[in-house]
């Protein structure tokens, strides 16, 4: 009750629960700080007693106390495993010892440094060894070496970042796969509902009507092939060769351009009468047409030129 005030009365029980609470939570306070400071030669520091105080201290106190029962049961973990390790090596000692009744020197000294090597390791040097042997099993490495490891390591990383990039290739792969099945879907779904890529509805009759003009021609086919082969037998089919077929070529090619120069020759007389007669009276006509043109030009042509020259002045004037 000493965090209250000297003057303050308690009227009520569940004041007086509260007060008699908090005591009980001090007085705790109070034990487990003297039992901490006990040993350091030194008392607690003296502190303000206020609620927040009292609920920071008790917060500490259970997590110290519950880090304590858990070193506790470590210590009694490792205990209890050292214990039994070293009866496992004293049985396995005393069944050597009778398998072996005269065990080789050197094997015995070599067992008893290493046993006295690995009883002198601290904790982290025995985690440190436990460790190292583990990792040099899951390398397969057989004589260890920090250099070997070092190398097995950064390997294993090479391979770690290799598979990881393929890992990611394949799942954009899988990703554009898995899209384009999604648009295949999509569009089989749209061939089905969409009118446009349905068949119409008389393509089944015009497929009978087809099939049935095949069979008609189908059955003709052998009398035509037999009028066919009649008709080489009785008329004889030529048999040209590549030489000939080419000379055919080049005699007919050499006709068209004949009858090119002879249609441009022809050309010129287009129009004229069929009667040669006819044709010369109309043939003159138009060289007369031909020759009063000629002279009126010539006349326009002179009657221009005299308009434009200029005149010479007299020298009489």
């Amino acid at each position: 009750m000493s965090h209250l005030a000297p003057n303050s009365a308690i009227f009520s029980p569940s004041v007086a629960r509260a007060a008699a609470s908090a005591a009980k939570d001090w007085s705790f306070i109070d034990t487990w700080l003297h039992r901490k400071f006990q040993g350091t030669g030194r008392s607690p520091p003296p502190f303000e007693r206020n609620p927040d105080t009292l609920r920071a201290l008790l917060a500490l106190a259970n997590a110290n106390e519950a880090a304590d029962e858990e070193c506790s049961l470590l210590a009694k973990l490792e205990s209890e495993t050292l214990r039994q390790l070293q009866l496992q090596s004293q049985q396995q000692a005393q069944q050597d010892q009778e398998n072996n009744p005269d065990p080789d020197p050197a094997s015995a000294a070599r067992e008893a440094i290493l046993t006295a090597l690995e009883d002198s390791l601290s904790r982290e040097g025995s985690t440190a060894l436990e460790s190292l042997s583990q990792t040099s099993l899951l390398l397969s490495q057989s004589h260890p070496t920090p250099t070997d490891l070092g190398y097995a390591l950064l390997s294993l990383t090479s391979q770690a970042d290799h598979l990881e990039q393929t890992q990611n290739r394949l799942d954009i792969l899988s990703r554009y796969i898995s899209q384009q099945c999604l648009e295949t879907q999509t569009l089989s779904q749209d061939l089905k509902r969409s009118e446009q890529y349905r068949p119409p509805a008389h393509l089944a009759k015009q497929n009978l009507e087809m099939q049935r003009k095949i069979k008609q021609l189908s059955s003709k086919l052998p009398e035509l092939r037999d009028k066919v082969a009649a008709l080489a037998n009785s008329v004889g089919m030529p048999n040209p060769t590549i030489e000939q077929v080419r000379q055919e070529e080049d005699a007919y090619l050499e006709l068209l351009a004949q009858k090119k120069d002879l249609d441009a020759q022809i050309k010129a007389f287009q129009g004229l009468p069929p009667d040669t007669d006819q044709a010369r009276q109309e043939l003159e006509a138009l060289r007369n047409e031909l020759r009063r043109v000629t002279r009126q030009r010539d006349a326009v042509f002179e009657g221009l030129v005299e308009r434009e020259t200029p005149k010479k002045p007299s020298r009489y004037q």
